[in-house]
């Protein structure tokens, strides 16, 4: 299967690196400073804003937003450095990290919203804390022990909007299904580029996707091809005047199977 191409349009991306073979990329407290410090270095020399981030033994969340087209510098600057580093300091030679790294473009609010929850909250579905805030290594935690936010968060708009007295209301609340679900939906988006106009690129419309269909196994496959097309599964519940909860159905089941309207 071909690679997802990378998209390094200016504008906010959700980046996702691990370890090779899931093995652990820090080790102590001083590897987890000594990434923030990279962080913060490569933010300011390719004009990159960190709204959250989230840092796990074995992986890191970014939430950032570039001014530029520059995403994989951008990466590759951290990911190189971090990786001399880490390598030196456990003594060990070859691949670092399990690829260059995820990334997907962010062009929805609710995305974005949605998002800081997920990887806010990605130490407790981890079951390390209870807690947003607890877990050290987020800009939640910043926020709730009311510390000094390293130098590249200082317009992040999650310090702006939240504060130690709301944060809980806000992005506390744990992602139903349902969240994820949609979620995993906009990930799968198509982003097509025009100018300074970032939109999502479908190969036809919804009327023409459905526009052909005489039994529900034909239709549910039709939901399959725009739900490849990049089409979420609200947006194709809304034109087929179903429940969402009924394409959710039809999903898990293999997008063939006869469900009942």
């Amino acid at each position: 299967m071909s690679r997802r191409l990378r998209i390094d349009l200016a504008g906010y991306h959700h980046v996702i690196n691990r370890g090779v073979n899931r093995s652990d990329i820090f080790k102590n407290k001083n590897d987890y400073e000594v990434f923030l410090k990279i962080l913060c270095k490569a933010s300011e020399a390719y004009r990159v804003t960190v709204h959250d981030y989230c840092l796990m033994s074995n992986h890191f969340h970014l939430l950032v937003e570039t001014e530029l087209d520059n995403l994989s510098l951008f990466m590759k600057h951290i990911n190189s450095n971090y990786a001399i580093y880490a390598n030196k300091q456990q003594k060990r030679s070859g691949h670092f990290w399990q690829g260059r790294f995820y990334s997907r473009y962010i062009n929805n609010e609710d995305y974005y919203y949605t998002l800081i929850r997920y990887i806010e909250q990605n130490p407790i579905e981890a079951r390390l804390s209870d807690r947003v805030g607890e877990y050290p290594y987020t800009l939640g935690a910043v926020i709730v022990n009311k510390q000094t936010p390293i130098s590249c968060t200082h317009n992040s708009k999650l310090l702006e909007e939240l504060n130690y007295e709301n944060i809980q209301e806000i992005i506390g609340l744990k992602l139903d299904e349902e969240e994820l679900e949609i979620l995993q939906d906009i990930q799968k988006q198509k982003i097509l580029s025009k100018g300074n106009q970032h939109k999502q690129a479908y190969s036809k419309t919804l009327k023409e996707h459905f526009n052909d269909y005489k039994t529900k196994s034909e239709r549910n496959l039709i939901i399959n091809d725009a739900l490849a097309d990049g089409y979420t599964q609200a947006e194709i519940a809304k034109h087929l005047n179903v429940s969402r909860s009924m394409i959710s159905k039809v999903v898990k089941s293999g997008y063939s199977t006869p469900d009942p309207l």
